[in-house]
Parts: C-alpha cells; structure tokens; sequence
C-alpha cells in the first residue's frame, strides 16, 4: 500500500505549525515579561526613593533640632513660625540641607493640628488638613509613603503617566547629635519627589526592548517562513520526482511486458506475412508475364508492406536498440533529411531555412538514429501545414550540449493533448500507430539527451532536442 504525498508532509506541517506556534508563544511572552519588567523597575525605584527620602528626613531632622529647635528655644522661648526671623532661619535650614537634592517639594506640618507650617509654597503655609492617613500614621511614629500619577487611564496602565510622584510623610522627633533619632514626635515633615524623568527612562528603555525584541522575532520569522517554504518545496519537488519515477518505473514494466508479446507475435505474423508478400508479387509477375492486370495482388503487396511497418515501429518502440556511437555532425544528418524529402517538399510548397552558430562541435551520436528522429520530426512538421509553409531549423550550442530547435507555421498543439502526445499509441491522426514520437523521445534519452515540444508564442509548435556534445 503506497501513502499518499499529503502523508508525507503532514509530519513537516506539525513541526511548522509547532514552531511558528511556539514562535508566537515566546514572543507574547517577550511582551507580557516586559510589562512585568516595568512594574517591577517601578515598584524598585518607589522603594528606593521611599528609602531616600528617610535618609533625608532623618538628615533633615538632624538639622532642624541642632541648628533651629535649640536655637530658637534659646532666643525665643518657643517655637513660632509665623513670627518672620523664626521662618527665614528653617527656610535657610531646609533648602540649605536639601539643596543638592531632587526634591520638588517640603512641607512641615504641626503634630497637633494638621496645618502646614512651613512649605517651599509660600501660598500653603497656614493650610488645615491636608495631611490625611499618611499624615496621622506619621504622628504616630509611621513613616508612609504613597504613589501618586497624573494621566488618563492608558498612559497609567502602560506605565507612562505625565506626572508621577513619591510622597512620604515621616515624623520628626528629639534628637541629639549623632545619636538615633527616637524621641518624642515634634512634627510631621512632607517630601514630594517628582519622579517623572525617572519613570519615562524606564518606560523608553523597556520600549527598546520590545522594539528589539518585536525586530529579533521579525528576523527568526522571516528566517522561519524562508525555511519552511525551502523545506515544503524540497518535499514537494521530492514527492513529485517519486510520483514521476514511480510513473517510469510502470511505464518501463507496462513497455517490457509490451515488449515480449509484439517480440512473440511479430516473429508468427512475419513469417506468414512475408509468405504473402513474396506470393502476391510471385502473382503479379506472372499475370503481367500473361498479359493480364489484376489490382488485388498490388494491395496485397501494399498492404503487407504497412504491416511489416506497423510490426517494424512496435519492435522499435518495445525492443529499442542500443544507439551505436560515432562522432557525427548534427547539421550533415539535417542535410541528408531535406535531400531525401526534397521531392515531396517542393510538390507540397514547403521550405527549410536553418540557421546555425559557425563551428558546431561534434557529437557522440547514432547517425542513423538520428535521421530517423529528424525525418520524424519534419514529417509532423509537413503534416501540420497542409497548404505548404516555412520549417525553420535552429542550432546553437555551448560547452555541454548542442540545443536544435524545429519551428513550423501550423496552429500549435492544443494545450489538453500537449502532455499525452509522448504517450504510446497516442494519435490525432486517422492512420497510424501513434508511436513515431515515442520512438523519437526513446532514441533522444538513449543519447541521453532531452526532448520537449511546446507552442511558439504567436503560432506554430516546436520541438527541442538538447544533446550531450561529449558522450556519457
């Protein structure tokens, strides 16, 4: 049982759709881990700057203690920051402490009331409840943090916001020099950080990497269907070159069997067939020789004669015999062709021109093969032009093979019969075996050569016969 050419490929197409499956697979996930990328590197860079503005906090409160609390409870008696000297000097604190720093914005709230005493904004200063949560767990000794993002809802999902901030509230406290701050809480400090810049270069980076990565995919893709399409025309050509030998090989046990009946039957239709001959000629002979005429002994002797051709063109075609090799010139043989149909060819209005390249080489050739190859193929050529007309011969040639064209003036080949007429027994005419060129296209691959008829663009048909310029 032979497995049809689907079932040959359909183990290719599996692993194709597998791979182009998993090719899809990897870069969705390319894409999905990317986002991750980005809320991760989102999520890292909020805990560091949480954990920046502590130190700064802790730095800052340091500060206020040493160089403002004291101070001024010395100065003053107490703490007023409406009072002008006193706001000047934490201005001057804070902005000196926090001047290398990226910070947007500072605001220090009261502990008991929730109202913004000092702020880099001058216009929040005196502002009740403000603070919030954040601010009240602050009181309580918590330090909070809180994200906050400016953008519509596509800008916030994607990851790119207009503005993106950290905002931490953490409580200040009694504190010597150099110790750890943890007395009591004397207020609540608010550090806004604008982490705009910060978010935007991740997001640009992380679109690089999809750029990169949509682009390698691109390239593996496109590496991928080339193989593929490489792969399936290799299989198919494969599929097509065993269907096509497979069809020899039938063809070769169909011609072999042939072979052997027309090899048995020719040799008993011979023998009688030729007793009939020589008697019907024996009979005309002596009819003639008796003054009598007789027309059934002459379609005797005819009609025996293209018997034994018929016989002759099933022998050649079933039993071809091995060509006998010499060096000969292909334009000679074309010579003795046209001498040969001369005649016929000026009764019937036709003309050969051949045109050839100068110094054709030589071939390793049956020459007598080959002019019955060349008679064949200008007979069908005569054939195809009742009225008379032009068979032009075209002969080129390079280091390997020498390429001869026939070119006639008929209305072509119609294109349903032009891949049977190789076939044997195969004939659109009304006499005849339908097996010349069969004959022809055995006597050319036993020259291992190639033989091919197709339609000439505007009228007429050609056959191409390519033969070796060096024997095999």
């Amino acid at each position: 049982m032979h497995s049809s050419p689907d079932d040959k490929i359909r183990p290719f197409r599996l692993v194709k759709y597998f791979t182009f499956s998993s090719l899809t697979v990897i870069f969705l996930g390319t894409i999905i881990l990317c986002f991750l990328n980005i809320h991760w590197a989102r999520t890292l860079q909020f805990n560091q700057s949480e954990e920046y503005a502590l130190l700064l906090t802790e730095n800052l409160n340091h500060q206020i203690y040493t160089q403002f609390q004291i101070p001024v409870y010395y100065i003053f008696g107490k703490i007023q920051l409406r009072n002008k000297r006193q706001f000047e000097l934490m201005d001057k604190i804070v902005r000196s402490t926090l001047h290398s720093f990226r910070i947007d914005m500072v605001n220090l709230y009261d502990v008991n009331d929730n109202i913004i005493s000092y702020s880099f904004d001058p216009a929040l200063v005196g502002k009740r409840d403000r603070g919030g949560d954040e601010y009240r767990n602050a009181v309580k000794g918590n330090a909070v943090s809180k994200l906050v993002q400016e953008g519509n809802f596509w800008e916030k999902l994607l990851g790119f916001p207009k503005k993106i901030k950290v905002i931490t509230f953490a409580p200040l406290r009694e504190a010597k020099p150099l110790t750890r701050i943890s007395g009591k809480v004397l207020g609540v400090v608010e550090i806004v950080q604008d982490l705009s810049d910060d978010y935007q270069s991740i997001f640009r980076y992380q679109v690089r990497v999809i750029l990169t990565s949509t682009m390698v995919m691109g390239i593996l893709l496109g590496v991928l269907i080339f193989v593929v399409k490489r792969g399936e025309g290799i299989i198919e050509q494969r599929t097509v070159e065993r269907m096509r030998l497979r069809e020899q090989l039938n063809r070769a046990e169909r011609l072999s069997a042939l072979g052997e009946m027309v090899a048995g039957i020719s040799h008993e239709i011979r023998n009688p067939l030729g007793i009939i001959r020589s008697s019907a000629e024996l009979l005309k002979k002596k009819m003639q020789q008796n003054g009598q005429s007789n027309s059934i002994a002459d379609v005797v002797v005819e009609e025996s004669s293209r018997l034994n051709n018929i016989i002759t063109d099933f022998l050649a075609y079933a039993k071809p015999v091995p060509p006998n090799r010499s060096l000969c010139r292909a334009g000679d043989i074309l010579e003795k062709n046209i001498s040969f149909l001369g005649p016929q060819m000026e009764e019937g209005g036709y003309s050969v021109k051949i045109q050839q390249e100068e110094a054709l080489p030589e071939i390793s050739a049956d020459p007598d093969m080959l002019y019955q190859v060349f008679l064949n193929i200008l007979m069908n050529a005569m054939q195809s032009m009742p009225g008379g007309g032009e068979i032009h011969i075209d002969m080129t040639a390079d280091r390997e093979k020498l390429c001869i064209a026939f070119k006639d003036k008929g209305p072509g080949i119609p294109e349903d019969i032009l891949n049977k007429i190789w076939d044997p027994f195969f004939t659109t005419k009304e006499t005849g075996t339908g097996l010349g060129l069969g004959i022809v296209k055995n006597i050319i691959e036993a020259h291992s050569g190639n033989i091919r008829m197709e339609n000439r663009p505007i009228y007429g048909a050609q056959i191409i016969i390519e033969l070796p310029v060096t024997a095999e």
